[in-house]
């Protein structure tokens, strides 16, 4: 049986790691969608690489999502804010940013992690996760092809990546994506957005429901990260990811 949060009214004032007040609302009843499958490869989604002007500030990356990729994102998107119960009339990335950053704006860290969690197991199937780790336990194989995976039908979410090499055990494999530039930290410009609302409850999500633990790397200075399948995260308090200021110029 599904657990469901339950949010009280409550006076109390909270702050999120950028300093911002967020006051807790109650959660309302809510349908749930489901994503059977929304791939795009990395070949279909045309995308240009920043570039720096003059002023030394890097230009934005545009991103000219095909419809595979914007089917991904109105789901995704669409589940976060049947989650919260707050919608948006935005379209396409613009609303699935605004939907995370009305979480950020209300929930507490702890909340925000567990409202995304919420969100990501609305959106896909327990029975196909479920089938997937079974057939799919924890090995060599299992770790490549995860990153593999990502690299091909994740670039809608997270911009354009590669699997790189580690080494596992005193062997080297191809266990790690490597994101050059993180479409959702580029476009909240938040570190407490990313770490809130991608880092933890997607390494929760995936150990939890695909039984493959990750740790992801985030470089708040180029906005690169890398996701390193097999690898335990370290606990948030010794996570450098936690330790960052935001930026100067964060959108919220």
């Amino acid at each position: 049986m599904e657990t469901k949060l339950q949010f009280q009214q409550n006076k109390n004032m909270f702050k999120d790691l950028c300093g911002h007040m967020i006051i807790i609302r109650p959660k309302h009843d809510r349908h749930r969608p489901r994503i059977v499958a929304a791939l795009s490869s990395s070949s279909s989604n045309n995308y240009k690489i920043a570039t720096y002007c003059k002023s030394g500030i890097p230009k934005k990356t545009v991103y000219n999502d095909n419809q595979f990729d914007r089917i991904a994102i109105h789901y995704l998107s669409q589940s976060v804010q049947l989650t919260t119960g707050m919608r948006n009339r935005k379209s396409g990335y613009d609303s699935l940013v605004e939907a995370a950053r009305a979480v950020s704006l209300n929930f507490n860290p702890v909340q925000q992690h567990q409202l995304v969690i919420q969100a990501l197991e609305k959106a896909f199937p327990k029975q196909l996760l479920y089938l997937i780790r079974m057939i799919l336990p924890q090995s060599k194989f299992t770790r490549e092809l995860f990153a593999a995976f990502t690299t091909v039908f994740f670039v809608w979410l997270v911009g354009p990546c590669e699997a790189k090499e580690s080494e596992v055990n005193g062997k080297k494999e191809k266990n790690v994506v490597h994101i050059k530039k993180c479409r959702f930290l580029e476009e909240t410009n938040c570190i407490g957005m990313c770490t809130n609302l991608c880092k933890m409850p997607s390494q929760t999500f995936i150990k939890n429901s695909l039984g493959l633990p990750v740790n992801m790397v985030p470089n708040f200075d180029d906005m690169s990260c890398e996701m390193i399948f097999g690898e335990e995260p370290p606990a948030v308090a010794d996570d450098p990811a936690f330790k960052q200021p935001c930026f100067k110029l964060c959108n919220n």
